[in-house]
């Protein structure tokens, strides 16, 4: 019969990964599929919430006791509103292509004029708009079988996901004052082409937290999970070989 300790070492560390907007697990695909093999690995569906802080909630309430936690873009934003909720419950941080500004001038009316076009045009057109910046210039073109991902998902999400997901990041909450909260291992992961969270906006995250495992995703641009598949996935593997604090060590 096995000691305690000995089934104690079986358990899987848990690692949530957070999609942004407009975004499924099929960002993560690469990263579920690699760090699977030595992690439990999980996915939220944030698919039906309108607001950052009930993603937060949602998170903590499907998520064990203690988990390490990456999220992507505006699941970035979730992931530090779920810092701040529970510090003692995230053991490791990590912030994708993302910001920690508030809400910028003409950023409202830019979004809402994206909704209206989904609404009234259909997803199609509205991801014919949205997805060339979100990538590398001509990635799109170059690469049919991202371009197809990356189309579908968008389908997938539909305009009904599209408004809630508007609505939570123009109600977003303070990111800077969620880094306070941060007292755990931090990556912080950028693509080197991102133009839409370029990384001199990842260096003032990097400033917040001095100390941050800090990669730039070489030839990436805002959707360095799907992008940069294989970087990213080495950056985490990487980020989970941190020794953790002792304050914030597993119990």
């Amino acid at each position: 019969m096995g000691q305690p300790g000995n089934q104690r070492a079986l358990v899987r560390q848990t690692i949530i990964l957070l999609p942004g907007l407009l975004c499924d697990a099929c960002v993560w695909e690469h990263q579920v599929e690699h760090l699977g093999r030595s992690y439990e690995v999980q996915v939220p569906d944030l698919r039906h919430f309108d607001s950052i802080a009930a993603m937060a909630r949602h998170v903590l309430e499907q998520a064990p006791a203690r988990f390490s936690l990456a999220g992507h873009s505006m699941g970035a934003r979730v992931a530090l509103e779920t810092v701040r909720m529970a510090p003692d419950r995230v053991e490791r941080l990590a912030l994708l292509d993302t910001g920690i500004h508030p809400i910028r001038p003409g950023e409202a009316e830019r979004r809402q004029a994206l909704i209206e076009l989904g609404e009234r045009e259909g997803m199609e057109a509205l991801a014919n708009v949205w997805l060339p910046p979100m990538v590398r210039k001509g990635r799109l073109d170059a690469d049919p079988e991202l371009n197809a991902r990356l189309h579908a998902m968008v389908h997938r999400m539909g305009a009904a996901v599209h408004r809630r997901h508007i609505a939570a990041l123009l109600g977003r909450p303070d990111a800077v004052a969620a880094l306070a909260a941060v007292r755990c291992p931090v990556l912080i992961g950028v693509g080197s082409e991102d133009a839409w969270s370029p990384p001199a906006q990842h260096e003032e995250i990097l400033a917040a937290l001095p100390g941050s495992l800090y990669v730039v995703f070489d030839g990436s641009g805002h959707m360095a999970p799907m992008e940069a598949p294989e970087a990213v996935t080495a950056a985490l593997e990487r980020w989970m070989a941190l020794p953790l604090d002792k304050e914030a060590g597993t119990a």
